[in-house]
């Protein structure tokens, strides 16, 4: 399988070296597959989200998508390239729903041009796939947190990119929304999309991801094949508990300490 991610040592601070996340942190992570990132809150995994997306510059080393740096992407090649969902979104505007799910046909469109009856479809295709296809008239603002999360997820299925980055995708979600999500974002693996997220639930990321990195105090703890590296014993020296690994039903189910 071929990397269509590499960061080579890569170092980035918020302000100064005092407050440094990353410090020398080498990665590859594959194409066509569903890649997990997971460690403890601090950890630096939202940070790496943006540090891919070139939203945030690292200070030493450099970051290759499809073998190439960022800076020999121009800005609508780059979100042709890779989409995003962040954790907390801020939107200015109170878009309807399928206005704000055209935002992600933006890179595919020439200057001043507007969506055409083509990505109308393509936004109307990617609500449906989150279950929202009812939704489009409704104005974002009305939403809850949880349906919310869907439509963002929407806009960046819209934007058809090959590299998906999605932080805390699952967060808002109810356990049926939460299935749609984790089934759409295998499905897209396997249609050649390389999925990136970000989760504090182990559980999860045992059930659809075929890569895991596990960060630990902005250093990776460990990173490869999720039966590698979602074990016992990594996920205790990530979390600084004992945690146990157990099958239930052929599933791979994280077990965390009994409080009694």
């Amino acid at each position: 399988m071929n990397d269509i991610i590499s960061l080579e040592r890569v170092a980035f601070s918020y302000a100064g070296p005092e407050r440094g996340v990353f410090r020398d942190l080498s990665l590859d992570i594959p194409g066509g597959a569903v890649t997990v990132i997971l460690g403890p809150n601090g950890c630096g995994k939202s940070t790496l989200l943006h540090i891919i997306l070139g939203a945030l510059a690292p200070s030493r080393g450099a970051v290759l998508l499809a073998r190439r740096p960022h800076q020999h992407y121009t800005r609508r090649d780059l979100g042709r390239l890779v989409g995003l969902v962040a954790q907390n979104e801020v939107v200015p505007f109170n878009f309807s729903v399928l206005e704000y799910v055209l935002l992600g046909r933006a890179p595919h469109l020439h200057f001043l041009r507007t969506p055409g009856p083509a990505d109308v479809q393509v936004a109307r295709e990617a609500l449906l796939a989150v279950g929202m296809a009812d939704f489009g008239p409704r104005a974002i603002q009305s939403l809850s947190g949880g349906e919310r999360q869907l439509v963002m997820i929407a806009r960046a299925i819209a934007q058809q990119p090959r590299i998906l980055l999605l932080d805390e995708p699952t967060s808002h979600l109810d356990l049926g929304n939460k299935w749609r999500v984790l089934a759409l974002l295998r499905d897209l693996a396997a249609g050649g999309v390389a999925v990136v997220f970000t989760t504090h639930e182990p559980d999860i990321a045992a059930a659809i991801a075929e890569h895991a990195i596990l960060l630990r105090a902005g250093e990776p703890l460990a990173a490869g094949p999720v039966a590698s590296v979602l074990t016992a014993e990594m996920l205790s020296a990530m979390y600084g508990i004992p945690v146990e690994v157990a099958n239930l039903a052929g599933r791979r189910v994280i077990v965390p300490p009994s409080l009694a």
